[in-house]
């Protein structure tokens, strides 16, 4: 039989690729199961952030190898797919050596395939995948490739539809939602550290199904023409970076209402020093000045953010910096990571992993702590 068993590891971008996948693979005669024993074809959708991520594949690799090898019988096809596959073939091979078959399945399916939804009332949207920032840990820009940004219509599309099925929440996806469509724009002195940049609308690319023009935004105009959308009650996105931010778009959410009032604006240090070496692009200063702009112009507004603890060099005092940050705004959620050296990476390439596994630990869970204590259970509505 054609069974087909999808295993997710990772963000919430690879848990919307996974539902593409599913539908992709029952469009093609597979049945879907829960149960990778029960399965003639094993898809690993693999996450390689952390190498604790990698570890876990590695693990679930194993442990259906043991299964089949136990019962003497023939073992399902395995095909990995994600983030993993930034590491070269030939090191894939080495540490994966019974996997059939490694494949950029997101670039075979492409965006606008159906997807296969457990929710039936809160739905992901991916409008754009890759990344183009480069931050020095970060293994992203090479397993996704650069940045590339979905069509504004069929995004639309896609929102429309989902309506009409009875869904009435969505969350936009991106590795940098804000920097929505400007692969897709001339950009004029665009310049880093929260400056507004001037951008010129591609005419050609917008003006069939967007009806303004000028300076604003896409990732503003696409939220515009989304509240337009009858049925839908919420918009969140994820994730969010300081450096592009746009006045415009804090603007937007503060008179928005179907636009949440969490923010997810990643900061992962609270030393300047740090930051620089991550090749963030801002410094503390412009974090905070960015964030209590958005408090003036949003005083609802509720914030989460994501923090790297033991980066390569990080001193007591530099930590104890990310902690006064942390102290200044109220997070209600912190996706807190220890550092974990990523091949390939500029950070691998420069800087020892100097800061010791049991370092990173304590300050992993003090921070932890800190930020997210209770806050979870008070708005659950965060977990999304």
């Amino acid at each position: 039989m054609k069974n087909c068993f999808i295993k997710t590891f990772g963000c919430q971008a690879n848990k919307a690729d996974s539902e593409r996948m599913a539908a992709h693979y029952k469009s093609q005669g597979y049945t879907l199961v829960d149960d990778w024993r029960k399965s003639s074809l094993i898809i690993i959708n693999t996450c390689a952030v952390r190498q604790r991520a990698e570890d876990r594949v590695i693990g679930l690799v194993r442990n259906i190898d043991a299964y089949f090898a136990e019962k003497s019988v023939s073992r399902p096809k395995i095909v990995v797919t994600g983030c993993i596959l930034h590491l070269p073939k030939k090191e894939l091979k080495r540490i994966l050596p019974t996997v059939n078959e490694f494949t950029n399945l997101n670039l075979k399916i492409g965006f606008n395939e159906n997807s296969i939804r457990q929710d039936k009332k809160h739905a992901w949207i991916p409008i754009s995948s890759g990344c183009n920032s480069f931050c020095s840990y970060c293994v992203v820009p090479y397993a996704r490739g650069k940045e590339i940004s979905r069509p504004m219509k069929d995004i639309l599309c896609e929102a429309e539809k989902l309506l009409s099925q009875g869904y009435e929440q969505i969350t936009l996806l991106g590795q940098n939602v804000n920097s929505y469509g400007l692969d897709q724009l001339t950009i004029k002195n665009r310049k880093l550290h929260l400056s507004q940049p001037s951008v010129e609308l591609d005419k050609d690319f917008y003006q069939s199904f967007v009806k303004r023009s000028g300076n604003t935004p896409p990732f503003v105009l696409l939220l515009q023409e989304l509240s337009k959308l009858k049925g839908l009650k919420k918009i969140y996105f994820m994730t969010a970076n300081p450096w592009d931010f746009w006045n415009e778009l804090i603007d937007e959410i503060a008179v928005n209402k179907k636009i949440d009032r969490y923010i997810h604006l990643a900061v992962q240090s609270g030393s300047d020093r740090i930051l620089k070496l991550m090749n963030r692009g801002y410094t503390v200063a412009d974090y905070l000045k960015l964030v209590k702009k958005i408090q003036t112009k949003i005083p609802d507004v509720v914030f989460g953010t994501d923090i790297i603890v033991g980066f390569p060099g990080e001193t007591d005092e530099e930590f104890q910096a990310t902690i006064d940050l942390v102290n200044q705004i109220d997070f209600k959620i912190g996706f807190v990571a220890q550092y974990s050296p990523r091949p390939g990476t500029a950070a691998f390439k420069a800087f020892p992993d100097d800061v010791s596994p049991a370092v990173k630990k304590k300050r992993w869970e003090k921070l932890d702590k800190i930020i997210n204590k209770d806050n979870l259970n008070q708005r659950p509505e965060l977990k999304l």
